[in-house]
């Protein structure tokens, strides 16, 4: 009896889908592997019937303790290429984990390799893939076979001529080295990839909700450190023979059946040419504001706030603390047939359908400003600015805000109060601010606790904060680690925040320029919660942790004395 009969007569997949299967199945390829590519069944549903016929162990390598020293004798030509990983000894033989109990040459030189008794054990191609790339680094075969290629041996920049170099970065190999690093940072949920070069090594890290993790790369890869930034300066337009001056550009990507954006940046170090990419997902799903982390009082005002006529919102925040995804996110909850909607960006990060969006372009003078101006003519009714970074945009946004429009925008401040303190620093007088902005969000993002390994426990009142006020007895949650997480404890990241609303008492205030402190101080009495107490209150509801706040966080004067 077929595989897929087997499947069909357990009820794991419906005839239809074992027709469509056995119609779309490519030459060399298993139904089983056919209806698992189609999303019919998982691998190990297949696997699951393998071991019952074939008599063989299948096991779950996350909870399985590998031998490290065996890991260490076995061929990594053998274990990439057939994807078979040696896991222990047992009574002489060396137990070896495989997706194909098929692939007996394998088997067969992995004996002779090794000098042992192989013994196969079944494993999802997943699970095997994750033991390799933790253990022998992404892109493993792929160095491996530049090793191994005499006209990719060595590259210096030094000695090798601009046409040399463009020539060995097209190599398929060095090619596929470089999908293999994307590809692995965008599995990852990675929203950063840093390639940092020093004297000996090449560091490959990606920014995983908000924080580098180093990946495990051959220390080989340090030999082909130039003819990698070269493919990533090619795909981006950038001048290869530059390597004096720090270049921006980027290129688009396929992966995983969505459109991805990447900018790049490249700087000249004192080893070579350090790299960061960033991912822009456009297809992203957006969010609602209460699944950004915008709860209770703070989800009120601000929903209060987007849906007035006129008048300027202003988030803040640092760098990469989501300001453009809680604005996209503002903009998605309003926009209707009724109304029109205006976007200028550097770059643009989300798609918005029913929103009209405009990516700047300084070379050609479609600068934020100029932009601004020329929407004014389009008759809209909602603008949204990417950032605020000078008196003419702030200038331009303002006239914008007076004459009857809803305007977004962001600014880079440490909280809200800071904000109408920083337009004036600008150069924008005082009365203009007080009449068109409406409100400001300060805002910070912290990983959520992973839900998979999420755990109870009681702290100690020395591992807290004094402005936590921990309860006796109170207890909180943590991640232990697991897979899915990486062993963070944490997986996805969400908002802390506080809304200052404009009122008559701090517009006057900040036309008699009172200091941030001041405008704080007031905005606490009128229901302001500070960043830092948002996020206690989100600690409370296990969400997530101490540390997470602490790390993202400063003790609020105005908190302690409450």
């Amino acid at each position: 009896m077929s595989l897929g009969q087997v499947l069909l007569d357990r009820k794991r997949i419906t005839p239809e889908q074992l027709e469509q299967g056995t119609s779309d199945r490519k030459p060399s390829e298993r139904i089983e592997q056919c209806l698992a590519r189609l999303g019919f069944i998982t691998e190990r549903d297949y696997l699951e019937i393998y071991s019952e016929q074939l008599s063989i162990p299948l096991i779950d390598l996350t909870e399985f303790e590998m031998d490290l020293e065996l890991l260490k004798l076995a061929p990594s030509k053998v274990v990439h290429r057939d994807r078979v990983i040696p896991i222990d000894r047992s009574n002489g033989a060396i137990r070896v984990a495989t997706s194909n109990p098929f692939n007996l040459y394998a088997f067969d030189e992995l004996r002779m390799l090794m000098g042992a008794k192989i013994e196969t054990v079944l494993a999802t191609g997943e699970e095997i893939s994750r033991i390799i790339k933790q253990h022998f680094g992404v892109g493993g075969e792929t160095v491996e076979a530049m090793i191994g290629d005499s006209e990719m041996e060595v590259i210096s920049t030094n000695d090798i001529d601009n046409a040399d170099l463009i020539e060995q970065a097209q190599e398929a190999t060095v090619v596929k080295l470089v999908n293999e690093i994307l590809l692995e940072a965008i599995r990852d949920r990675a929203s950063d990839v840093h390639i940092e070069p020093y004297e000996e090594d090449l560091v490959i890290r990606y920014r995983i909700d908000g924080v580098l993790h180093t990946t495990n790369v051959p220390p080989e890869i340090r030999r082909f450190h130039s003819a990698i930034v070269s493919r990533i300066k090619i795909l981006s337009n950038l001048n290869i023979a530059e390597k004096r001056l720090p270049q921006d550009g980027g290129f688009k990507i396929k992966a995983q059946n969505r459109d991805i954006d990447l900018r790049v940046s490249v700087i000249p170090t004192a080893f070579g040419g350090a790299v960061v990419m960033r991912i822009l997902d456009k297809q992203s799903v957006l969010f609602s504001l209460d699944q950004l982390g915008l709860i209770d009082d703070n989800l009120e005002r601000m929903q209060r706030l987007i849906t007035q006529p006129y008048g300027i919102i202003l988030v803040t925040g640092p760098t990469g603390s989501g300001k453009t995804t809680t604005l996209y996110s503002a903009l998605n909850s309003i926009r209707n047939d009724t109304i029109k909607i205006l976007t200028i960006e550097d770059p643009i990060e989300y798609y918005l359908p029913g929103i009209q969006q405009v990516q700047t372009k300084q070379h050609i003078g479609l600068t934020f400003a100029s932009g601004l101006r020329s929407f004014l003519r389009h008759d809209p009714d909602v603008i949204l600015v990417g950032e605020i970074r000078d008196l003419e945009t702030a200038e331009v946004a303002i006239n914008a805000a007076l004459t009857g429009h809803l305007v977004f925008s962001t600014l880079h401040t440490n909280d809200a109060a800071t904000a109408a303190t920083r337009l004036l620093d600008m150069g924008v007088e005082p009365f203009l601010v007080s009449s068109a902005v409406s409100g400001v969000l300060g805002q910070r993002l912290v990983r959520i606790i992973c839900s998979n390994c999420k755990e109870e426990y009681t702290p100690e009142a020395k591992d807290v904060p004094a402005d936590f006020a921990l309860e006796p007895g109170e207890k909180l949650f943590r991640g232990a680690g697991c897979r899915d997480c990486r062993n963070s404890g944490y997986r996805g990241r969400f908002g802390i925040f506080e809304l200052l609303n404009i009122t008559n008492e701090i517009r006057e205030m900040i036309i008699d320029r009172k200091s941030a402190t001041e405008l704080s101080k007031v905005g606490r009495e009128q229901g302001l919660t500070y960043m830092r107490e948002d996020g206690w209150n989100k600690v409370r509801q296990g969400l997530t942790t101490v540390e997470e706040i602490v790390r993202v966080t400063k003790v609020e004067v105005g908190a302690l004395s409450q």
